[in-house]
């Protein structure tokens, strides 16, 4: 019993912090486009150059872009339907978790059944990265913004698992794209 209530809180602040891997989108679009003439794209480089990330990551951005919007029937084009742009936000995030469960087992500052000293109370702190991805579809012939999603979530340093990364946040994005067949 007791080698239990040591492991105990090391295993619910795992799933906690596990269970902050999804991205969480949203989409808004405007509500006079019709979606179905849209055909074609190509990369809005302006727009695009303005990201404030490397040039690896727009890369690997527009590379997961261009794959989601050919699987959706679209065909790159010099004379697109779609101007597509991005645009990025990161912010350092600090969860700070407290181990107080109940009244009676635990104690602020004090060992539970054990007496005084170092509790099961201590609270415990990480940070991480959390990244904001923002997809923008502009009408290329009225140069207005038609669509644009979100996808926020917690950003890899790990280069082999960032790739992988980025392909999750732009499929869950692009799976609000056009609006009405979201999943």
């Amino acid at each position: 019993m007791k080698k239990l209530l040591k492991i105990l809180p090391i295993a619910l602040i795992l799933i906690m912090t596990t269970s902050c891997v999804s991205v969480r989108v949203a989409s808004d679009y405007d509500k006079a486009a019709d979606f179905n003439s849209y055909k074609s794209f190509a990369f809005f480089k302006n727009g695009i150059d303005k990201a404030e990330i490397s040039d690896l990551d727009k890369r690997r951005i527009l590379r997961a872009i261009e794959a989601e919007l050919l699987a959706k029937g679209f065909t790159k084009s010099e004379n697109p339907d779609l101007l597509v742009s991005i645009f990025t936000k990161s912010k350092q995030r600090v969860d700070v978790y407290n181990n107080f469960w109940g009244a009676g087992a635990w104690g602020w500052g004090w060992g539970g059944f054990y007496g005084p000293g170092w509790g099961w109370n201590q609270p415990m702190v990480s940070t991480r990265t959390e990244g904001v991805l923002y997809i923008d579809l502009i009408d290329a012939k009225k140069k207005e913004l038609i669509w644009q999603g979100q996808g926020v979530g917690n950003i890899s340093q790990n280069m082999e698992k960032k790739e992988e990364r980025i392909k999750e946040f732009v499929a869950k994005i692009m799976e609000k794209y056009p609006p009405g067949l979201e999943k």
